[in-house]
């Protein structure tokens, strides 16, 4: 077999950040140099959150944006959705995060000149990320019009500690004269009004098509409530204007100066201003800290919310200041405790691992009960909606490093059954069928094919709470909430599906059509291969799950009888279901197909496909791309990931090699996922090559849209690719196992795991595997087949022979060109050409398809032909 070959076999050559201005920082992101040109990317990079509010990284002078950003987990507005055509069971109703009112702006004056990042003489500029204690710097040099020499230095942190608490601080010191220093910090409601420098509200800036970013309101949508100033505190509050929700703002703001000083205060419903005059000495410093304190509520009256945050601030200030910076320290030490995984010998790919890491905490430590959006709290995009994302890709880290956060995600959608069982009943079916994407638990997806189609959201709740259970051990969450996710998702399989008889009448083969897979580039199919393998696991776990109440908790399963209804037959049925069935399997090309038919359509030939053209969904019309064989993301090969145990390995190299030429990773949810099967086939340079994507994927805008907010679900699967693709590490049937795949030019690799409350260290080297207990129960835990148990307290080395089967190169279209349809025809590729009228398809692989190395001695075939 012939495969094209990656220029570099090794880690090196990999970085994708430009490393003058962010210098290489195991800990800290730095950047040395700023630049107007991509300010929406930085934003993100340095944004803050806790997973209750968020905080782009936004300078303080409030100028020179991409997004002001400020966002609240689940605050949100809501907007009928109109279809052009309307067909029964649409969506209705859209929803979309708010951008909360900015309290972020604390604008310096010296001799009332401003300083703006256009014009200023900046000598000196640093900013810092500091993932250890969670807090941003910025220190600068500014050299005035006049020749005023002048420090700024400034930080900002969102508290872990206190879900409600943000603080701001700069300090301000006249180097080589004296001079009237201002400091003006405003509070503005950026959603509905322009901000003092005219600049237009979030939403209003380069047009452009991609269903990716936020929608936009044009009516008001914060109504003013409470809003007054006492001294230094000033306070806003809204009500939204149609969901209804309430927030408050309350601020206060402190200054330290041994200058004199006045100070001034304004307010209007949309905007405070807190002045400070000072009449600086050279060397004197004037530090202003703003104390700031958000909450929101789905109906609480404003007012309530503003003396919410009065009593935090109260309580902030009676502590002290230092004491909350001490806090985060504090916390962020023991989530690093629990969560860091260390690459030997790679300070590159150690910053940007751990840069991911702390993104999974900023999105999801203080969600509490709310869903973890796709961006966080770090942008609007997406409009802050909770997709399959949460329980795939981020729930695994949240599981083995801090379970009460997987918890508290996994409730969310246990509190949204009521609104899944209503839209179950919708689509015809029984149970609950959870929205594809949604903030307030209604289906906010106004195109059903790639989304209420989806239904494998369903069966990805419910492995996520069988995932949860197993490493945690946590039956009382189970028995009490988690069974009635599993009862009501196994249910709508049963009748979405249905059974094929046999000539005798009896059933023979369990069929599930008309959904679509995790790939979005194929919509609306029969017998989708990852949606059949997870809804036979959806079914097995919710039979085994009441089998096993039943035996082990009579009256937790008496309640939940009672409480669903639970008929004597329906465990059974389900078991029935998943032993029939139907996975598509290919004999003649030795391959699971995507889907019922997807083996009959042409095959995209991305090779050949221009860059210009990428990604796919914004250059072609879907029902161009819907004839091909090509894929946005993984789709078989998340199946072989998720449910391993079910496929052989000669299986996993055959679905791997087909797909992978076929997937354009045009979702930042793919690399990860290709990742993890390319080192586990022996693709390891492939794997390295697809991790170095995904660790990028923010850091260096690979995909060009960055300034949207972090992919926070690409931050998580980066830590299932380092623990479950080079680690190796794989949970099925509830036992703990490694098969590890180190790179070989990566000295070691080592991360902790939570299981069953036992807290493990695992380190790989090229030749062991090491366990490493601490207090607890001893764990059972099997290395390559072989089992072995580690003592609480106790360590076990395991000998490796290598690091598994290694394979060259890459898979190619050229791999599968003599390959027969089922129809006894060959497979050949094209790519559609868009031109002003039609569309063509190009043959681009001659029959059977053709290799580069054809092309570059025949000629090309293609497009550039």
């Amino acid at each position: 077999m012939m495969r094209s070959t990656p220029e570099n076999g090794t880690t090196e050559g990999m970085d994708r950040m430009d490393r003058d201005r962010f210098p290489v920082d195991e800990w800290r992101l730095v950047e040395k140099k700023f630049s107007l040109d991509d300010v929406g990317v930085t934003e993100t990079m340095f944004a803050l959150g806790n997973g209750y509010l968020g905080l782009r990284g936004n300078h303080p002078e409030g100028r020179h944006a991409h997004e002001h950003g400020t966002f609240i987990n689940g605050f949100h507005e809501v907007f009928p959705i109109r279809h052009a055509e309307q067909a029964y069971g649409f969506a209705e109703v859209g929803q979309t995060i708010i951008n909360a009112p900015d309290a972020k702006v604390m604008r310096v004056y010296v001799d009332d000149e401003p300083l703006s990042f256009d014009l200023a003489d900046v000598r000196e500029y640093e900013r810092v990320l500091d993932m250890r204690t969670g807090v941003l710097t910025r220190r600068l040099r500014w050299m005035t019009p006049s020749g005023k020499d002048v420090v700024i230095e400034a930080d900002r942190m969102v508290s872990f500690e206190e879900k409600h608490l943000a603080i701001m601080r700069v300090t301000v010191t006249v180097l080589n004269a004296d001079a009237p220093v201002t400091i003006a910090c405003q509070l503005i409601n950026r959603q509905d009004g322009e901000d003092v420098y005219g600049g237009k509200a979030p939403g209003g800036g380069k047009a452009g098509f991609d269903p990716r970013k936020a929608e936009r309101i044009s009516e008001r949508v914060l109504q003013p409530q409470e809003y007054w100033q006492d001294g230094g505190r000033s306070a806003l509050s809204y009500r939204v204007s149609a969901s209804g929700m309430t927030l408050s703002l309350v601020a206060d703001h402190l200054i330290e100066t041994d200058n004199e000083y006045s100070a001034r205060t304004s307010i209007e419903p949309d905007i405070a201003k807190n002045v400070f005059r000072v009449q600086a000495k050279a060397g004197v410093p004037i530090t202003v800290t703003k104390l700031v304190s958000y909450h929101t509520s789905r109906g609480v009256p404003a007012r309530e919310l503003v003396d919410r945050g009065r009593r935090t601030l109260d309580r902030v200030e009676a502590e002290g200041v230092q004491e909350q910076y001490d806090r985060q320290a504090a916390w962020m030490a023991a989530f690093w405790e629990r969560s860091d995984v260390v690459i030997g010998g790679h300070p590159d790919l150690q910053q940007a691992t751990r840069w991911c890491l702390f993104q999974l905490a900023q999105a999801a430590a203080r969600a509490d009960g709310q869903g973890v959006p796709a961006k966080g709290v770090s942008g609007s995009g997406y409009s802050g909606h909770y997709f399959w994302d949460t329980e795939i890709y981020v729930l695994p880290f949240l599981i083995y490093s801090s379970p009460l956060w997987a918890r508290n995600a996994l409730r969310m959608r246990y509190l949204m059954l009521p609104a899944a069982r209503k839209r179950a009943g919708q689509l015809n079916e029984a149970g609950a069928l959870f929205p594809w994407r949604t903030i307030n638990g209604e289906e906010a997806s106004a195109y059903y094919a790639a989304g209420t189609a989806q239904y494998h959201i369903n069966a990805d709740v419910s492995f996520a709470l069988g995932k949860y259970v197993r490493a945690t051990g946590d039956d009382e969450f189970l028995y009490r909430e988690g069974v009635d996710i599993a009862v009501e998702t196994a249910r709508l399989w049963s009748t979405l599906g249905f059974w094929r008889f046999n000539e005798d009448g009896a059933p023979e083969v369990f069929h599930i059509h008309g959904v679509t897979g995790p790939d979005e580039y194929t919509t609306v199919v029969n017998d989708n291969l990852f949606t059949n393998v997870m809804a036979r696991y959806n079914l097995r776990f919710a039979a085994r799950v009441v089998t096993e109440m039943a035996e082990r908790a009579p009256e937790e399963y008496a309640l939940m009888v009672e409480r669903l209804g639970l008929g004597a037959e329906e465990a059974e049925g389900w078991d029935a279901a998943a032993e029939a069935m139907h996975i598509p399997y290919s004999e003649g090309l030795g391959i699971h197909p995507q889907d019922a038919v997807f083996l009959e359509r042409e095959v995209w030939d991305l090779e050949s496909t221009p860059p210009e053209q990428r990604p796919l969904l914004l250059h072609f019309h879907p029902l161009v791309i819907y004839r091909y064989q090509v894929l946005k993301q993984a789709d078989v090969v998340l199946a072989l990931y998720l449910q391993g145990n079910h496929f052989t390995d000669e299986e996993k190299l055959a679905d791997f090699e087909y797909y992978d030429p076929l997937t354009t990773g045009d979702s930042t949810l793919s690399a990860v996922v290709q990742a993890i099967l390319a080192a586990e086939v022996g693709y390891q340079d492939l794997a390295l090559e697809y991790f170095s994507q995904s660790i990028f994927v923010d850091l260096g805008d690979l995909h060009h849209n960055a300034a949207d907010g972090v992919h926070v679900a690409s931050a998580g699967g980066v830590w299932t690719a380092l623990v479950a693709g080079f680690g190796g590490m794989r949970d099925h049937w509830g036992e703990l196992s490694f098969d590890p795949r180190l790179p070989a030019d990566w000295p070691s690799l080592s991360f902790p795991l939570q299981w069953h409350g036992t807290s493990l260290h695992i380190e790989i080297t090229k030749d062991a595997l090491t366990v490493t207990a601490g207090a607890g129960d001893a764990v059972a835990f099997l290395v390559r087949g072989t089992g072995y148990e580690v003592a609480g307290g106790g360590s076990v080395t395991v000998p490796l022979d290598g690091q598994g089967p290694v394979l060259s190169g890459r898979p190619t279209l050229s791999d599968i060109g003599e390959t027969l349809r089922e129809d006894g025809t060959l497979l050949s590729a094209s790519v559609p050409i868009t031109t002003a009228t039609t569309t063509i398809p190009v043959i681009t692989g001659a029959v059977p398809i053709v290799d580069a190395a054809h092309r570059e001695e025949h000629g090309n075939l293609g497009i550039d032909s």
